[in-house]
């Protein structure tokens, strides 16, 4: 129905309302003349009777109830409920008795005209306009659900919105970052004339590929991830040469799962960035395993000094990427020690 044009709109509406009113006047037929034998008399008799039992409903479904029942003025309802009841009445009655004036005809042979007294008229007149009414009340709520349905939708629609813009955003603050790192360690090693720099330059190709055209969809391969840290960790071996010293273990590795991209690398970064050579050597030790229901994710390296290390670009935005990612489904221990810098993620799938 969102599609049709007002027009069409306007025109099933009228035949859904027309169509109800004849099913009315059949009721009005049926129910005041039952038994009797003078069926043009019921018919032109029920004729009377509909204007004023349309003008009630339409009054109430168009005025009295959108305006103070939906509102909750339920007072006002009532008040105007029964001013209208009493008018109604009154005009269902001159309507009847105008009806017996006019349709009677004392030339003709007496015949039974209608089988209902003036009573049982106006209540069978009330039964139309009571249903029209629960109708009317059963549509509104049902237009009201729809409605808050529907704000539901745009305002859940519009926070996925923001989400996907902030995730953006936080993407690449890390892209930045790390490649100015790796850019710094190439030009290092220009100036030096050092024979790795080609190999770096190609490593660094590699990256930047995975940056430009995996970075933005919404998840990758695990195994993608793990070559584009294990690129990154040459460039850091490279750079480093013989102070470094990473031990990468890998356990039971899922072909086909997926996990955002770029969500691991800060934590490698930063254990470069801030881990300390002790004895000539930075050490890091990093961990992945995959089980049935689970990623799990440990890094540590070798520190002296504390640091204040959520001031960082990449361990805020992993955070955050996190909650947003993974609410609810994440364990995130980050341990700063004398000599040890630590962090483990737990991942629920």
């Amino acid at each position: 129905m969102k599609n049709v044009s007002p027009f069409v709109r306007l025109i099933l509406k009228i035949v859904l309302h027309t169509f109800f009113w004849v099913i009315v006047y059949f009721f009005y037929t049926y129910f005041l003349g039952y038994g009797s034998d003078n069926i043009k008399y019921v018919n032109a008799f029920s004729g009377f009777l509909m204007p004023s039992t349309i003008v009630v409903c339409y009054f109430f479904l168009y005025y009295l109830i959108p305006k103070y029942l939906q509102k909750k003025k339920y007072v006002s309802f009532v008040i105007y409920s029964i001013y209208s009841f009493i008018i109604s009445t009154s005009f269902l009655i001159l309507s009847v008795l105008y009806g017996f004036v006019l349709l009677e005809n004392p030339d003709k042979e007496a015949v039974i005209p209608l089988t209902k007294s003036l009573p049982n008229i106006i209540f069978g007149v009330y039964m139309v306009i009571l249903f029209v009414i629960v109708i009317g009340l059963v549509g509104y709520n049902y237009l009201a659900q729809v409605k808050t349905d529907d704000l539901k939708s745009k305002f859940l629609e519009t926070q996925l919105q923001l989400k996907e813009q902030e995730l953006k955003f936080l993407k690449m603050q890390i892209h930045p970052h790390f490649l100015f790192n790796s850019l710094n360690t190439i030009y290092g090693f220009a100036i030096a004339k050092a024979d790795e720099a080609p190999e770096m330059i190609l490593k660094l190709s590699n990256l930047l590929d995975y940056i430009l055209y995996q970075a933005d969809k919404p998840k990758v391969l695990l195994i993608e991830e793990v070559n584009h840290l294990e690129d990154y960790i040459s460039l850091e071996k490279m750079r480093f040469h013989d102070t470094l010293n990473v031990n990468f273990i890998k356990e039971k590795l899922n072909d086909s799962l997926q996990i955002p991209p770029m969500l691991l690398i800060p934590f490698v970064e930063n254990s470069f960035k801030h881990g300390v050579i002790i004895d000539g050597i930075l050490k890091v030790d990093i961990q992945l395993k995959v089980d049935v229901d689970y990623l799990f994710f440990e890094i540590e390296n070798s520190s002296k000094e504390k640091e204040d290390i959520n001031g960082g670009i990449g361990l805020e935005n992993i955070k955050k990427r996190l909650e947003m990612l993974y609410p609810k489904k994440h364990q995130l221990e980050i341990i700063d020690k004398k000599d040890v810098f630590k962090v483990s993620l737990k991942i629920e799938f």
